[in-house]
């Protein structure tokens, strides 16, 4: 008598991967800031438990992507003006610091990574090719790669780990605000970090840093005043 085959037990999600899922909808405009983010509808999209979505949206809120709300439940992060601030203030202030430790610590290694991630970046277009004129995820991946390149010869991994924090809450912002300013050339902006870091000059990428996150959050703060 021939038995009959068990059929396979469909694979469930595991936290790492949904918590990577989610990240990536977040930061791409799946979920809107603001937005309720409910478990049903969550563990249909992701094919997870709701433990498993539970501890990946515990994960998002220490990430200050989402904000856990009581008897309410979870949400996508909102945007404000006054967070803006507080965001791009924070980050320039643990980017110099971080920038500094990597000109002091960086070897030749760090340096050879960096112009790679820098040359990909360059090569990468700003806009998307298809659909509404917009930042091109490429090139925003593109983009983070190359700024945490620029601190990964800082050699504190605590340090690293609260400026991708910092860089994913800039990303949230840039994505549903797109700012294009006529005449910002961002490229050169990039470039000036790159040269004063390979020069070993920290003032200089200190102020390079500075002035590129300034302008972008100006733009920002415009963008959301309805300018």
């Amino acid at each position: 008598m021939t038995s009959s085959p068990v059929a396979a037990t469909p694979t469930r999600a595991n936290t790492g991967e949904v918590y990577d899922q989610l990240r990536a909808d977040i930061l791409g405009g799946v979920h809107r800031p603001g937005g309720k983010l409910k478990f049903a509808e969550l563990g249909e999209r992701y094919g997870a438990s709701v433990s498993v979505i539970r501890e990946a949206l515990t994960r998002l809120v220490e990430a200050r992507l989402v904000e856990s709300e009581p008897r309410i439940g979870f949400r996508v992060a909102p945007l404000s003006l006054p967070d803006l601030c507080d965001l791009t203030a924070t980050r320039i202030d643990l980017e110099s610091l971080a920038v500094r430790y990597a000109i002091e610590r960086g070897d030749i290694a760090w340096e050879a990574d960096l112009v790679a991630a820098h040359h990909r970046l360059d090569r990468t277009p700003i806009v998307a090719a298809q659909g509404p004129q917009r930042v091109s995820d490429e090139w925003e991946l593109a983009h983070a790669a190359f700024h945490r390149a620029v601190l990964a010869g800082c050699g504190s991994p605590r340090l690293i780990a609260m400026t991708d924090v910092l860089r994913d809450g800039a990303e949230l912002y840039r994505r549903w605000s797109q700012p294009q300013e006529p005449g910002r050339d961002i490229p050169a902006e990039h470039r000036r970090i790159l040269q004063a870091v390979l020069d070993r000059d920290a003032e200089a990428a200190v102020h390079a840093l500075t002035e590129h996150y300034q302008r972008t959050a100006e733009i920002l703060e415009r963008a959301y005043a309805g300018e």
